[in-house]
């Protein structure tokens, strides 16, 4: 490789919103450059929560388009969905037999997705970030884009490769993959609660910014979005216990690919009625072009085929490579 190989998986939720965009997409478009890409739409992963299947069929198409229209290159970038690479769920089982189920059971998501009803819970919902882990080592993939919320499966995942690097005496032979978080924002908040994460499971379509809606939708949203009573600080520390203002203030710095400090000293004193309508411009002109460019793109579902089937063979080419190396470590044999 004369890149350094960067891995990402997506689920395929489709109508994809400004938390999407802001805390990966944006940044997948940004590493293209730097690195050799692999994303990933992970409809495998989506199936541990019961799917209708026209519908996930139809979020991988939007998924696809979400992507391209937000600038990914399909030439440059491979872009596949997970489940026409079985490589993915072959690693995945050997990596059920790697890893232990006490780091199983620590895990977060796990935790809260189950709730308290665990033992209802699939085994799917249990193991996937085994799955998370083949997605990435399969590519022997370097580095990983990840938010806060997942550091927890990519600090698993660094665990599995050292345990399977020591169990079978092939030192260095998965890579111990580095986060690449962005700086300036990981997590985007819903609009009608700073504390929630932005997330389409909301019931309500006001606490997130869609990538497919238009100008007046955004500035709806945008001013009913929840702030509080006081002006906009001059310094950071003016923000502590603010979660709605920081949000805010946090996605304009995004938007506009500028430090949040600067965005302090630009806005210090002054009310959010005013700040809001810079907000709402900014947005308009960044996801409105994003948003019928998906429009446009979703209605050539020929094309989107060609990307995915094309995306897919160029991975399958690197994760069976990958895979029979593997099992030569193991000791599995394919008798063909």
């Amino acid at each position: 490789m004369n890149k350094k190989r960067v891995f990402s998986g997506v689920q395929p939720t489709g109508n994809l919103h400004l938390g999407n965009y802001l805390g990966a997409i944006k940044n997948f478009v940004n590493l293209q450059d730097r690195f050799e890409c692999v994303y990933c739409i992970v409809d495998l992963h989506a199936i541990t929560n019961r799917q209708d299947p026209k519908e996930l069929k139809s979020n991988i198409y939007e998924t696809v388009a979400s992507f391209i229209a937000s600038g990914l290159n399909p030439e440059k970038n491979i872009i596949f969905n997970q489940a026409s690479v079985s490589a993915h769920s072959e690693l995945a089982w050997v990596f059920n037999c790697v890893a232990r189920i006490g780091w199983m059971n620590r895990m977060t998501q796990f935790k809260e997705k189950a709730g308290s009803n665990k033992e209802n819970a699939s085994v799917g919902l249990l193991v996937y970030p085994n799955l998370m882990a083949a997605d990435i080592l399969i590519y022997k993939a370097t580095h990983v884009p990840v938010g806060e919320d997942q550091k927890q499966h990519l600090e698993l995942t660094r665990d599995i490769a050292k345990k399977f690097n020591n169990d079978f005496n092939c030192k260095d032979y998965f890579p111990i993959v580095e986060p690449l978080i962005p700086k300036e924002i990981s997590r985007v908040m819903s609009l009608r609660d700073g504390k929630k994460k932005m997330s389409k499971s909301e019931s309500s379509d006001q606490s997130r910014i869609n990538l497919k809606d238009d100008k007046d939708l955004i500035d709806q949203k945008i001013k009913k979005a929840k702030t509080d009573n006081d002006a906009i600080p001059s310094e950071i520390g003016g923000l502590k216990n603010r979660p709605e203002a920081t949000n805010l203030l946090s996605i304009y710095a995004s938007i506009n690919n500028v430090d949040l400090s600067e965005v302090l000293k630009e806005f210090a004193n002054k009310n959010f009625s005013t700040f809001k309508s810079n907000l709402s411009e900014s947005l308009v002109e960044k996801i409105c072009p994003i948003g019928n460019e998906i429009k446009k793109l979703l209605k050539d579902k020929n094309n989107l085929n060609k990307i995915l089937i094309n995306g897919a063979k160029r991975a399958d080419l690197i994760a069976n490579r990958n895979l029979k190396e593997i099992y030569e470590i193991i000791g599995l044999t394919k008798f063909t």
